[in-house]
């Protein structure tokens, strides 16, 4: 175990039943005996597409699509064009004392989107991050228990308890802060890695971090290496301001959008942006031509065409580890 893991481990508060633990992030198992496995895992990939005027385009073909992975074209084994395959979603929303005059606008455009986005089949959990982290409902596809979650957040209250049984405190400090990516890194790592297929955190926050244990570019391997893609509403009370650099690179390094937000009215807007770009979406798989399970990370880049199309898609994944 790293020394980076030790210490979010003595974080995590232990007294708590049920916990969250901070898993070293998944790697492929090897074969049995120590043999290397020879098949090559099809790579799937999620695509949004927008004109030049930011609206969604839901009629191309696979053949307008074109795929690299480490400048080296790939052949699309598989396509489809998705509006109802499963997500598992996370959302995480920032209470530090920055987003106080927003928390009420947070909880009511929040409670929308999740009314809108959950659907049969879908799951979603809340999350509360400042100093502490805090899971106020698992995974559910019950939209009452998350918009009840979503009204329970408060701005900087320590142990905010639990939720329809569910568990409360992740970790606990003695600290003021904004744990941003020590709550993306729990959620990827305990939450998300076990899941399968779309899965999606959606944040709002300022994308100050202050205090958290992992540092950004770990954050942001830990949504790789679980296929998770960020999507970043910014909102940010003029007299903190706020981080667009870190929430653009979040998003930008897994595949999601940042939307900057300078209202209530431009909130629920940026939800309902985000909704859609949930529901909109092309599947792409490939059986890359590298076959090696090196573990290496590899860039990938998705693109049509039509270059006044702009396409949303994960930039990499780390190879398996034979």
């Amino acid at each position: 175990m790293s020394s980076m893991h030790k210490l979010l481990m003595q974080w995590v508060t232990a007294t708590v039943a049920a916990t969250l633990a901070i898993p070293a992030m998944p790697q492929e198992p090897s074969a049995p005996g120590g043999v290397i496995k020879s098949q090559v895992s099809l790579v799937n990939l999620f695509a949004t597409v927008r004109d030049k005027n930011k609206r969604i385009v839901p009629t191309l073909k696979q053949e307008d699509f074109r795929i690299s992975e480490n400048n080296q074209e790939q052949k699309i084994a598989f396509f489809s064009r998705e509006v109802a395959l499963p997500i598992t979603l996370a959302m995480l929303l920032d209470t530090s004392g920055s987003e106080q005059d927003m928390l009420s606008a947070i909880q009511d455009a929040g409670s929308r989107f999740i009314a809108r986005v959950i659907r049969k089949g879908d799951e979603a959990l809340v999350m509360s991050f400042d100093a502490n982290v805090d899971l106020l409902s698992d995974f559910t596809d019950e939209r009452g228990q998350l918009e009840r979650a979503i009204r329970k957040t408060r701005i900087n209250v320590p142990d905010q308890g639990t939720i329809a049984g569910n568990p409360g405190p992740i970790g606990s400090r003695q600290i003021t802060g904004t744990a941003l990516y020590d709550a993306i890194y729990l959620a990827c790592g305990e939450k998300l890695a076990s899941e399968a297929g779309r899965k999606a955190i959606v944040i709002v926050t300022d994308a100050q971090d202050e205090g958290s244990k992992v540092k950004l570019d770990e954050a942001i391997e830990a949504a790789q290496r679980t296929d998770t893609v960020i999507h970043i509403l910014l909102v940010a009370d003029p007299r903190y301001g706020g981080n667009p650099g870190v929430a653009h690179k979040l998003a930008e390094e897994t595949g999601g959008r940042m939307i900057s937000v300078r209202s209530e009215k431009k909130l629920a807007e940026a939800f309902d942006e985000i909704s859609e770009e949930l529901r909109s979406q092309y599947t792409l798989g490939y059986y890359p031509t590298n076959s090696a399970q090196d573990g290496k990370f590899r860039k990938v880049k998705v693109e049509t065409a039509d270059h006044d199309l702009k396409v949303l898609a994960r930039k990499g994944y780390y190879a398996p580890k034979g």
